[in-house]
């Protein structure tokens, strides 16, 4: 297949450009900088110049190609709102291309966009959440819709994306600990966030795009959940901080918008995932990729 890759040149994307490109696809890759065009060539893929508000260039590399991976959202949380509703309008763009074809369409979301049972992982099952209560739930509403105009459109929730490089949220986690000078944890810290070392992710991407289902949601989920308790204790003594335990009305102000997150339980299942695309995770655990996590300099 030719694939068309919004968010090519980031953490994930870039591992699934190599991950599509070993097994034999083409990749066209959305490329907004110049500069980090040459890493998408030299992975073999097409570079296709544009940004997510170009919708014009959006539709035609949908036009161009015979499937969608749409990986590409703007983490400025300063406007996260503003940014699932772009992602919603985002989607819709991409997916009105796609109507009367079987041409698929994979939409990102997260684990936590899943409205579980308190204290039992999230499945594949669970119905998201509503956007105006978790605005990136909009993504999955916004695929849900296609769906239903008969758009061969899936969802990934994707949980906390590792290596030694990056480490999901807690590379945002991590830059507060040495902006506060302790590394904290809210209560006892059993909070747990699911977890996938990248190229199992990626890995994943490829199986759900070779195999489509309409309306089908996948976890891309190795760990169903790592205590925030065991990451900050192997984080803490590698940035040399203490470690401690402050309380959820502590949160805000010492996590500023990440305390939405932090005091979560958002253990999640990949059960069915497995059995429906044959996926069998392999890569490091998260803890493993924290001992060896490539910290920033001072």
């Amino acid at each position: 297949m030719r694939v068309f890759v919004t968010g090519a040149t980031g953490f994930i994307g870039s591992a699934l450009v190599k991950e599509l490109i070993a097994a034999g696809h083409q990749v066209l890759g959305l490329c907004r900088s110049e500069a980090k065009a040459p890493a998408l060539r030299e992975a073999g893929a097409e570079v296709h110049p544009g940004t997510l508000e170009d919708l014009d260039s959006l539709r035609a590399g949908a036009s161009d190609t015979d499937a969608v991976v749409h990986l590409a959202f703007n983490h400025d949380f300063s406007r996260y709102v503003a940014n699932c509703e772009d992602d919603r309008r985002v989607i819709a763009t991409l997916g009105e291309t796609l109507i009367g074809s079987k041409r698929p369409l994979i939409v990102t979301s997260g684990t936590g966009m899943a409205r579980n049972a308190d204290g039992k992982p999230a499945t594949e099952r669970d119905d998201p959440v509503d956007a105006g209560t978790v605005p990136r739930a909009a993504s999955e509403e916004a695929a849900t819709t296609l769906v239903e105009r008969g758009v061969n459109a899936s969802i990934m929730r994707l949980p906390q994306v590792h290596d030694t490089r990056h480490q999901g949220l807690m590379t945002y986690a991590i830059e507060v600990a040495r902006q506060k000078g302790v590394f904290a944890y809210v209560g006892d810290g059993s909070q747990r966030w699911p977890a996938a070392h990248v190229s199992d992710v990626a890995r994943l991407y490829r199986l759900a795009l070779e195999h489509a289902q309409p309306g089908a949601r996948y976890h891309a989920v190795a760990e169903e959940g790592v205590s925030m308790r065991a990451m900050a204790d192997i984080v803490g003594p590698r940035l040399d901080l203490p470690v401690r335990s402050i309380t959820q009305e502590e949160a805000a102000e010492h996590f500023g918008w990440l305390a939405g997150f932090a005091g979560l339980d958002l253990a999640a299942s990949s059960v069915l995932t497995r059995e429906a695309l044959n996926w069998h995770p392999s890569g490091p655990g998260m803890l493993a990729d924290l001992a060896l996590l490539e910290l920033p300099a001072d």
